[in-house]
């Protein structure tokens, strides 16, 4: 008489008294509706990962873009300033013949290199933000989907 424990130990490697017979399965085989299940539940972390890389993927694509339009805003107002002072120093250059309007005409200057400097940062930063596509995720998607039919066809 068999004891409980190795009844159920041929119930979980699935072999059976019949060598041969239908029931047979190699050992640590497991039933296909075990694999189904496995397989739907590994796709399911699979896409959840792929999701959490994309959210992650487009936050700092969002982040680079922010930064990007901050720049060029503070580019702008620089900008602003530049302008404002080379009026002041073409109203001071006619008021005044020289050592006013060659002051404004100076610090017009730097203005306006500050503010290229800060237009051309600020293209770069949008740069690393476009396309806004989570491109490492959808690459990883492709190869997931690449592997994942290589295996079904074995």
């Amino acid at each position: 008489m068999d004891s409980p424990r190795s009844s159920s130990a041929r119930e979980v490697s699935g072999t059976s008294s019949e060598a041969g017979g239908p029931g047979t399965r190699e050992a640590g085989a497991q039933p296909i509706g075990e694999l189904v299940g496995q397989a739907t539940q590994q796709m399911s972390e699979l896409v959840r990962g792929e999701m959490r890389l994309a959210v992650a993927e487009l936050k700092d694509k969002g982040r680079h873009a922010g930064k990007g339009a901050g720049l060029f805003g503070g580019a702008g107002l620089v900008a602003l300033y530049g302008a404002g002072a080379l009026i002041a120093a073409c109203i001071a250059g006619l008021a005044v013949v020289m050592p006013t309007w060659a002051a404004a005409l100076i610090v017009a200057a730097v203005l306006l290199a500050a503010a290229g400097l800060l237009a051309m940062l600020g293209r770069r930063e949008t740069g690393q933000a476009t396309p806004m596509v989570p491109e490492k995720a959808a690459e990883d998607i492709k190869q997931d989907i690449a592997t994942i039919k290589e295996r079904a066809h074995r």
